[in-house]
């Protein structure tokens, strides 16, 4: 086969991850503009944050240090009623037996936001800081949905869908946060959003695809040809990783609880004979078990198949839920087919016991995912919608405890937590345990931090940093030199591409877009309306401005020329001719065939392209001027970094007409990751140096 089947699994789910990645050029960090921010699930509009910043969080962060513990307590009576009026006191917490401190204790009531609070409506997402900063609200409740399609049959996900978005219309409230993810969907592609609409429209195309192996993406035309086991494996892999991503993403938001509700009929690493052939959907005329339903029974080869199966199964399903008690997050297996008899088709000639002992196996896996993580697996209901009014409930009344372990546990056991509650006819839900941390983990979690690219990769690299999904429009702002002693600005745009399930109204896509340009003193330098691409996936304008502060202002609209958002930039526009070498602003384009590089490099109006992420099967050509004093023409050379600023190997630079400089790029040869192209102009007392940041996605 060639590999193994977790390193298959592995490649493709990060393949899908960086084939989502997107991020705009920063070559000159005075004159990079991003582009407004998106509409959340296209609701709202605002200012997009700076991946760079030393304040935009990189990684979850928890009080009380790796020792602490934090359990959500859910106390309720005999007939299931919230009991409000507990403290601290009457609490006992112990781990494996030995009594807890209690170090924090909070009540949480929360109602989504049904009673207006103080501050008025709540908030619209309109950007990643807004959405950091809402969702970390105590009085702000986060839901995430994983429409695990790959463990979904089709019928039963179409049956389901309507009952889903009910859940959403009926359920949550208007400050309620909640996030939608597909198991190929790009983590940064996910966003937590108020625009329940627009997440109930998408719910509404949910299609499962369990046993349907038909390849959909580049990833999966990877293994197509794999065998029904290998397949079944790799996807078992992609969702439980694309769960646990989402699990640490939701942690990265808020630290209270949160409530992850996972649409799948469950897991198995382990395939019927009745079902296996050597390529994926394809029956295969060489199975002798294809047509004998008992063709399992009494054989001991299946049985120790099925215990190595489970045993590879329980090791996934652990991660998750250790995870999930890191970072906080309670597990909401929903069965989309409701009270199942089976799991097999007629079809599939699967023996009646072996069937049933599949589907119960199934059913197994998710019981063990909500217990785990004091959630509750909703199976074996027809009525999802009323069977769901429970995550609500268990997400709007508990208690937040948290406790400094004594005994610091470093050894990667599970440790028991028991919460009791000195007082009778109370009934009390708490998580089981946790899952400690390593040695090695707990050393690497306090080492002292490495050093970092150098600023200015580090620099280049945050415009591969910036998602998709906190853009409008994709941009491009370059400069080189002009008539008279001003500078050439060339301003690009082009639409981003669709996020994953989430449907776009026509009035909601960008058509065009007015650019105002100003001086310092508010001189009008350019006003003028940019169509939207007609013959590429870009539109630009160029015009001409003195050196100097250039104030840029970004209107986007529709077809309606209604306003979808707006943004306004401060540049600095370089003097390039002043009398040291320098460099225009390298544009870049990107070309899938030979002929396409030619027409390309023929023609000096050609629009760059805002993209920085590539395919292997693509050629990337940077096209440059440099000057030197008295108008000469400096020496230039560039080179290949990786991420950390090491040189790989020199990149060969041709001269063209116009005195502009050329440099072809082939990437097959590259691994996926991301890379730094380096151009430097003149001699070692006086050089000048640009940045390109791209990255290589598969």
């Amino acid at each position: 086969m060639g590999m193994s089947l977790r390193s298959v699994a592995t490649v493709t789910l990060a393949l899908a991850y960086l084939a989502g990645a997107r991020g705009d050029a920063q070559q000159d960090p005075s004159l990079e503009a991003s582009a407004p921010t998106a509409p959340a699930a296209q609701e709202d509009s605002g200012a997009q944050d700076d991946p760079a910043s030393p304040d935009a969080p990189q990684q979850p962060v928890f009080r009380g240090g790796i020792n602490f513990v934090r359990v959500d307590a859910i106390v309720t009576d005999d007939d299931g009623n919230p009991i409000v009026d507990l403290e601290p006191s009457d609490f006992e917490i112990t781990e494996d037996g030995e009594p807890q401190t209690i170090d924090t204790f909070r009540r949480v009531d929360l109602d989504g936001g049904l009673i207006p609070g103080p501050d008025g409506p709540p908030r619209a997402i309109s950007g990643d800081s807004v959405e950091e900063s809402e969702a970390a609200r105590d009085d702000v409740r986060l839901f995430g949905i994983f429409l695990d399609d790959y463990h979904v049959r089709l019928e039963t996900g179409v049956r389901a869908r309507e009952d889903l978005a009910r859940f959403i219309e009926t359920q949550l409230g208007p400050s309620d946060m909640i996030g939608l993810m597909y198991p190929l969907a790009p983590l940064d592609t996910v966003r937590f959003t108020r625009n329940h609409d627009a997440l109930s429209r998408a719910l509404l195309r949910f299609e499962g695809r369990k046993y349907r192996y038909e390849p959909m993406n580049q990833f999966e035309y990877r293994y197509a040809n794999e065998s029904t086991e290998i397949v079944e494996r790799i996807r078992n892999q992609v969702s439980l990783s694309a769960i646990k991503a989402l699990i640490i993403r939701m942690g990265s938001l808020k630290e209270g609880r949160k409530a992850l509700i996972l649409v799948t009929e469950g897991y198995s690493n382990y395939v019927p004979p009745q079902l296996r052939s050597m390529t994926a959907g394809t029956p295969d005329p060489n199975n002798p078990a294809y047509n004998n339903p008992l063709a399992d029974t009494g054989s001991l080869n299946e049985s120790r198949a099925q215990f190595a199966a489970s045993a590879d199964l329980d090791f996934d399903l652990r991660e998750v839920y250790s995870a999930a008690n890191r970072y906080n997050v309670s597990l909401y297996p929903v069965d989309p087919r409701g009270l199942a008899t089976g799991e097999f088709g007629i079809d599939q000639n699967v023996g009646m016991g072996t069937d049933r002992a599949f589907l119960n196996s199934t059913l197994d896996t998710l019981r063990v995912l909500a217990s785990e993580t004091d959630g509750r697996a909703i199976i074996n209901r027809n009525a999802l919608t009323t069977a769901m009014k429970q995550i609500v409930l268990d997400s709007s009344s508990y208690y937040m405890i948290g406790y400094s372990s004594t005994a610091a546990p470093t050894d990667g056991k599970f440790h028991e937590i028991g919460v009791r509650v000195r007082r009778r006819g109370v009934q009390v839900r708490a998580r089981r345990g946790y899952w400690a941390i390593t040695a090695s983990d707990s050393a690497r979690i306090e080492a002292p931090p490495k050093p970092g690219p150098r600023p200015e990769l580090q620099a280049a690299l945050a415009s591969l940093s910036v998602p998709p999904r906190a853009r409008t429009i994709q941009t491009w702002i370059g400069t080189e030199r002009g008539d008279g002693g001003n500078t050439r600005v060339t301003f690009v745009w082009e639409p981003p591409g669709p996020t994953p399930g989430i449907e776009v109204r026509p009035t909601d896509v960008p058509a065009q877009m007015t650019l105002t340009a100003s001086g310092q003193d508010g001189t009008l330098l350019y006003r003028g309306r940019i169509p939207e691409p007609t013959a590429g996936p870009a539109s630009q304008v160029t015009f001409e401005v003195p050196p100097g502060p250039m104030r840029l202002r970004i209107a986007v609209e529709n077809a309606d020329d209604d306003v979808l958002d707006s943004d306004q930039r401060d540049l600095e526009v370089p003097d390039l001719t002043a009398p040291v070498a320098s460099l225009s602003t390298p544009a870049v384009f990107r070309a899938r065939t030979v002929r396409e590089m030619e027409q390309i490099k023929g023609d000096p109006q050609a629009t760059p392209t805002t993209m920085r992420v590539f395919s292997r099967t693509e050629r990337v050509l940077v096209r440059l001027s440099a000057y030197g004093p008295g108008g000469s023409t400096p020496p230039i050379k560039a080179r290949l970094l990786n991420r950390s600023g090491d040189v790989m190997n020199e990149l060969p630079v041709t001269s063209s007409a116009g005195g502009r400089f050329l440099l072809e790029m082939p990437l097959s040869g590259l691994p996926p990751g991301e890379y730094l192209v380096e151009v430097i102009a003149g001699e070692q007392d006086g050089e000048a140096r640009q940045l390109i940041a791209l990255r290589v996605a598969g």
